[in-house]
């Protein structure tokens, strides 16, 4: 090199300060590509994926299927080296994920709504490390978020549940007042009320992702209080078991649960995280995803595409069992009568190509009567994150749900 030699191609002084000045910023651009993920991954051969779960793997539910895609994805990309922490309290993240940097985790994913802000802040003291987040809406140059959403199902499961429910009143045991919650509870309803105008939905807040005794308390009262049929958004398949016990009819949620209650299981919501880990993390790998530019980074995944999926198993849209009632309920259409099996499995298709249905689409007001959805708009991602409200039909309390 011309330094390394003063005999040849002598540099001034002030020149070689001005030469070292124009050069230090492409040092400083080097040195961070040199810490991003993706360049440690291909300098030590494994790009270290990290996964904190705010509930047991073993709950069948919400972390249960994160850890099922964490293991597919694994499988999948051979350069991939995974961990997870599990039952993970919400509140308290950052000590975890202190943690999981120290030991050299590169990608960093906090699967629950309740860990957003902890999960912004460690993004702000670890700029060099990526952090993924589920179900939120902040982000940052080093932290993006994803989601695979579930109203279209809920819609959809809102609609068999009210012509299979025998009193109309249908069931649901939430665990906390969210806006994930809020838009799949409200998208049950309306799917409800499509079947039958006058179809309730009836919520118990459980306030706990995963406490067995507290859902199987929920939805006993639900049912001895007449309600026909259950949905829940908990993370085990208590609900069903205890509807399948009393004979009531069930959804299953997030994980395969027809073996639980073969005969109740009506149909349910499925996921396949695997869908976004592996995209994400392939993305990462190459180099397209650096943590300078995640705060564009936005999955948000419905029907298209198979992140989630209809079912009470996966290829099982609607359990045959129930398929002969479901073909003898009927509806209006655009002044026409119809099956509501019929009508489910046409939405269903037209879901899951991308078209023009969906279940928040204008004009639409919430049970307050407030116009919350002009005519002929669809909800936005950003409204949907954010939703506050929930519609017709709706009973029972919701926390900070807005009067006007």
């Amino acid at each position: 090199m011309a330094l390394r030699s003063p005999l040849k191609n002598a540099v001034s002084l002030p020149a070689l300060r001005k030469t070292a000045l124009t050069a230090l910023p492409l040092t400083l651009a080097l040195l961070g590509a040199a810490n991003s993920p993706a360049a440690q991954a291909q300098g030590a051969g494994k790009l270290k994926a990290c996964f904190i779960y705010v509930g047991p793997v073993g709950d069948i539910g919400w972390s249960y299927a994160h850890d099922e895609a964490r293991k597919k994805a694994e499988k999948a990309l051979p350069w991939l080296e995974t961990k997870y922490v599990e039952s993970v309290p919400e509140g308290q993240a950052m000590p975890v994920i202190d943690r999981l940097v120290r030991d050299k985790c590169q990608v960093i994913f906090t699967t629950s709504f309740g860990f957003m802000d902890q999960t912004y802040e460690a993004a702000k003291k670890y700029p060099n490390v990526m952090f993924m987040h589920a179900s939120g809406f902040k982000r940052l140059p080093n932290m993006g978020t994803y989601m695979a959403d579930f109203y279209q199902l809920y819609y959809l499961n809102g609609m068999m549940a009210a012509a299979v429910s025998k009193s109309g009143k249908l069931g649901y045991v939430g665990a906390f007042p969210v806006p994930e919650l809020k838009r799949h509870i409200s998208a049950f309803a309306l799917g409800a009320r499509a079947v039958n105008p006058k179809a309730t939905v009836n919520v118990k807040w459980i306030n706990a992702w995963f406490d067995p005794n507290k859902a199987r308390e929920a939805a006993e009262a639900l049912i001895s209080e007449g309600n026909g049929a259950l949905a829940f958004t908990e993370d085990t398949a208590t609900v069903v078991q205890t509807a399948a016990a009393r004979k009531v009819p069930s959804f299953a949620h997030y994980s395969p649960m027809y073996k639980f209650a073969p005969d109740y299981v009506v149909s349910g919501q499925l996921v396949h995280w695997d869908k976004i880990y592996i995209d994400f993390l392939t993305k990462v790998h190459s180099g397209t995803y650096t943590n300078k530019n995640l705060n564009k980074v936005d999955y948000w995944k419905l029907m298209q595409g198979g992140a989630v999926e209809l079912g009470t198993q996966p290829g099982m849209a609607i359990n045959p069992k129930w398929v002969p009632q479901l073909k003898a309920a009927r509806m209006t259409v655009g002044g026409k009568t119809v099956s509501v099996y019929d009508r489910v499995l046409q939405l269903k298709a037209e879901m899951e190509k991308g078209g023009k249905f969906d279940p928040y689409m204008g004009p639409l007001k919430d049970r307050n009567g407030v116009l919350r959805v002009p005519a002929g708009k669809v909800m936005s991602v950003k409204d949907l994150n954010n939703m506050s409200w929930v519609a017709p039909g709706v009973t029972g309390q919701v926390a900070d749900e807005p009067k006007k």
